[in-house]
């Protein structure tokens, strides 16, 4: 029995401490509860046998680092994740409290379960296993852990960006994606970069009665969605100007592998979705419109009266919460600028509306013609039995780029969560023998590099 096997109760113990912290790094009440979970990853980082463990403080949430370098003459590879987490609402919709880990049907749920401290441990525990056994490593190591993934990530981004030597790697390894189904071991190439936004608008100078001023009044919340309509139309088409102009397609050799995938469409619309039909662009697959087109999404609106019973009020002002996903080869700062001036042009008569930028990411590609891509998926194969696939990913992990742009080295995104884990939503949940199989992958992977 392998030191990994003779482990396994301990790691789920370990893993159900770490949940029960509730690090959610959006609200400023949980501050402390942010904290605790660096220390947390910290302790793990001592307990596995790494050197120089320490909190790296900075302007928002301290950053974890630690590392192992006795293999000499070997590549260093630099493990990232975090450990900060979402919020939880609604809270009624868990069948379990979310930060009360509970294991049912081979899955434990709580949040922050697979996005990210359930993949933050295999990698930790992956070191751990070789420390503890061999007392060394077949390469060189180094983690740099953050909290405040969910929110932006400033703090690890400056910090990155000053090109610390300690930092110095050859390949980033982050476990923070997904498998593209059970059993199949997958390899991310390709994630979508970001610019999320608040829209502010302003009507007149206090709330006025619907019945009195109506119909002379303007309408803040109208005038949100007169200007959303102007942004994206029914058909899922980007309306403002210019917005599609660096977009680069995928090649036909990744579509037809796209292709090949295990995949029905009506499966993944009542499974995974839950709706009565799929919206988007037409004219493009299910992969495309998730992978490699831009998007734009509202993520909420505020304002006004949202309480039960009646009140005939016309706002002052509305707030919408909106996001764009970007692909290779957009930029941020141009697509946000692309956005105000469409959000300026749209704007109707008797509001003023204002932009305001709350992060940006960009967009990143992964050359998988790299040694370090091709020892993660000889291992992943190795473990679960089956040839590894290339996906790319709707969503973003912004320290892509970042490692890409100030460090140079690219990043091997193997992940082993499932896409029903229900990241960012109730019931979030890790499946264990991804844990457990995670954990012997990376573990292979170091002996690989390390040939």
């Amino acid at each position: 029995m392998t030191y990994h096997e003779q482990n396994r109760e301990n790691y789920l113990e370990t893993l159900k401490a770490f949940l029960r912290i509730p690090s959610i790094s959006t609200l400023p009440e949980h501050k402390d509860d942010v904290r605790r979970a660096a220390e947390f990853a910290a302790n793990e980082l001592r307990n596995a046998g790494l050197d120089n463990v320490e909190l790296i403080e900075g302007k928002g949430n301290p950053l974890v680092y630690g590392e192992w370098l006795g293999a000499k003459r070997k590549p260093t590879l630099l493990f990232y994740g975090h450990y900060d987490v979402q919020p939880a609402e609604p809270l009624e919709e868990w069948k379990s409290p979310p930060f009360e880990p509970e294991v049912r049907d081979g899955n434990i749920y709580a949040r922050g379960a697979c996005d990210d401290k359930g993949q933050v441990l295999i990698l930790i525990k992956a070191v751990e296993g070789w420390l503890k056994t061999v007392g060394k490593l077949p390469c060189n190591v180094k983690f740099l852990l953050e909290g405040e993934e969910e929110v932006g990530g400033e703090h690890i981004e400056s910090y990155v960006q000053s090109k610390p030597p300690r930092l110095k790697a050859d390949a980033a390894v982050i476990s923070d994606t997904e498998m593209f189904a059970p059993d199949l071991p997958t390899i991310c190439v390709g994630l979508r970069g970001i610019v999320y936004t608040e829209l502010h608008v302003q009507g007149a100078d206090h709330d006025l009665h619907s019945g009195v001023y109506g119909g002379v009044a303007p309408n803040p919340i109208q005038a949100i969605a007169e200007i959303l309509t102007a942004l994206k139309n029914r058909e899922g088409h980007i309306m403002i100007p210019g917005f599609y102009d660096r977009v680069q397609p995928p090649s036909e050799k990744e579509k037809e592998a796209w292709s090949r995938l295990p995949f029905d469409v009506e499966e993944y619309r009542k499974k995974e979705i839950g709706s009565r039909d799929l919206t988007g662009e037409s004219g493009y697959t299910v992969f495309e419109r998730t992978w490699a087109r831009p998007t734009l999404e509202v993520h909420g609106i505020r304002g006004g009266f949202t309480g039960e019973g009646a009140k005939t009020v016309i706002p002052a002002r509305a707030v919408a919460k909106i996001s764009m996903r970007l692909v290779a080869d957009q930029r941020p700062e141009e697509a946000f600028e692309q956005f105000k001036a469409a959000v300026a042009k749209a704007c109707p008569l008797g509001v003023t509306a204002e932009v305001k930028l709350i992060h940006g990411a960009r967009p990143s590609l992964v050359n998988p013609d790299n040694r370090f891509v091709h020892a993660a998926a000889e291992a992943l194969q190795q473990v679960f039995g089956k040839k590894t696939v290339y996906i790319r990913s709707g969503g973003s992990i912004p320290i892509v780029g970042v490692f890409e742009r100030s460090l140079g080295i690219p990043s091997v995104l193997m992940g082993f969560g499932l896409p029903d884990d229900n990241l960012h939503a109730p019931n979030e949940k890790f499946n264990l023998s991804n844990f457990y199989r995670g954990i012997e992958a990376v573990s292979q992977f170091l002996e690989i590099v390390g040939r």
